[in-house]
């Protein structure tokens, strides 16, 4: 069935829920041109890469589930608002609900924790508080993690440090140990499924200094957290998602790979004490209503009640448990990118990257120097283009693909050391019966 027929549906369904109001005529300026603009708009948004087809193995960019979309537009005909109960009962109901299946994911049964709209408040937040915790103290984060991260650090006022990675892109915690030494860090930020390669943090090893140097850990599992419920991870990176549950924030995105729409990000502190830095005052916000409004946990105000509602539709649909529905849609991507590395590491054209812990692949174009292998990069990108495969390019340290023979360290050529390459992200669980075709293109753009 379609998200269109399920929708038209449920929309019926929810105007039962109503029909006790008398009848009115809603005013709609522009009633009369709206489907030659509609119209116009599917037109314009044709001008768009392929997001929602397996040949599309470029960026972080999942299709929504169509419950998902199909509950996300029927919200939207009341247009809920989940900062206070009065804009958004139902909605803000659902989205602690939701919210709830979401930690207990990590081992969390007590708790803090909400929507955003997206992976970078959520950081935010978490980072804020840090910073409450903490006053004027560093935050510390791996070269590879997300860019947000010193940019945060930046709007509130706090010192970041950032510290190398090993040969695989995670954190080096011989460094890390260094830095935390030297006093004045107060939180760790590790990431459990970076943007660039996909690397795993080992957040075990992180803890291990949190006990001897007492720094808070925040975790950016704003990619990688889902993959907490699958079943073929390597053992190491298994370790770092069993242990997830001992850090004490967490951010998680649902609309990279829980199947929602843009933007829906989730903020989670493992002490609901956290909640009393968010303490404020509204004179005329929260009167309707002693039960929680979710403004009074948030630093954002008005928030579409619509993401909780797709989000708590989509998992009473696909449940957050290992071996179901959805946990194999990621074991599915896991394993596309298994099949896609081997593909990349048996041709001698190409070098591979560290190995793909989740469902990203990295590798090079082989050249005898660095600006000839990024060079071959951007040939093989635009190429395989034109052949209906849709790739990235990522700029990565050259000393991630040793097999280049190229000299990694900055110079006057190569002033930072870098190579430009080739990326995929295979996050669609038909990712996996594509495989090899996409192998085959990218050997047909060399």
């Amino acid at each position: 069935m379609r998200d269109t027929d399920l929708l038209a549906e449920a929309l019926d369904r929810l105007q039962r829920e109503f029909s006790a109001l008398p009848c009115y005529t809603p005013e709609i300026p522009g009633e009369s041109r709206m489907a030659d603009v509609l119209g116009e708009a599917a037109r314009r948004l044709g001008d768009n890469f392929p997001y929602f087809h397996p040949l599309y193995a470029g960026q972080m960019l999942k299709p929504p589930h169509p419950v998902a979309r199909a509950a996300y537009a029927l919200a939207m005909s009341l247009n809920p608002n989940n900062h206070a109960l009065d804009g958004g009962r139902a909605s803000s109901r659902m989205e602690i609900e939701a919210v709830r299946e979401i930690a207990a994911l990590f081992g969390w049964s007590e708790f803090l924790g909400h929507l955003t709209s997206g992976g970078t408040f959520a950081n935010l937040e978490a980072l804020w508080v840090a910073g409450q915790m903490a006053p004027g103290k560093s935050i510390v984060a791996s070269e590879q993690a997300h860019y947000t991260h010193s940019r945060i650090s930046a709007v509130l006022k706090l010192p970041f440090v950032s510290v190398g990675t090993d040969a695989r892109g995670r954190m080096d915690t011989t460094e890390l140990e260094k830095a935390v030494a030297a006093g004045n860090v107060g939180t760790v930020v590790a990431t459990l499924g970076t943007t660039a390669v996909g690397a795993v943090d080992p957040l075990a090893e992180i803890l291990e200094l949190r006990r001897k140097y007492g720094f808070r850990i925040h975790v950016d599992a704003a990619y990688g957290g889902y993959f907490r419920l699958a079943s073929n991870l390597a053992s190491d990176t298994q370790r770092a998602f069993d242990q997830i549950g001992s850090a004490d924030s967490l951010v998680v995105d649902p609309h990279k790979h829980g199947l929602q729409p843009y933007g829906c990000g989730c903020v989670l502190f493992r002490d609901p004490a956290m909640g009393r830095w968010y303490r404020h005052d509204s004179p005329y916000t929260y009167f309707t209503s002693s039960e929680l409004h979710l403004g009074e946990i948030s630093l954002e105000c008005s928030r579409a009640g619509a993401s909780a509602v797709a989000l708590w539709t989509t998992q009473r649909l696909l449940p957050l448990v290992t071996g179901g529905e959805f946990a194999r849609g990621l074991e599915k991507g896991r394993k596309a990118a298994l099949v896609l590395d081997n593909i990349v590491a048996s041709d001698p054209r190409f070098v591979s990257g560290p190995a793909p812990e989740l469902d990203i692949v990295v590798w090079a174009v082989r050249g005898s120097t660095v600006a000839e292998s990024s060079e071959r990069a951007q040939e093989v990108f635009e190429r395989a283009a034109q052949g209906g495969l849709h790739l990235a390019l990522a700029h990565l340290p050259a000393r991630l693909f040793p097999d280049g023979n190229w000299s990694t360290e900055a110079s006057g050529d190569n002033p930072t050391g870098t190579v430009t390459c080739l990326r995929s992200v295979l996050m669609k669980p038909e990712h996996l019966a594509w495989a090899e075709q996409i192998g085959e293109r990218l050997r047909q753009a060399v």
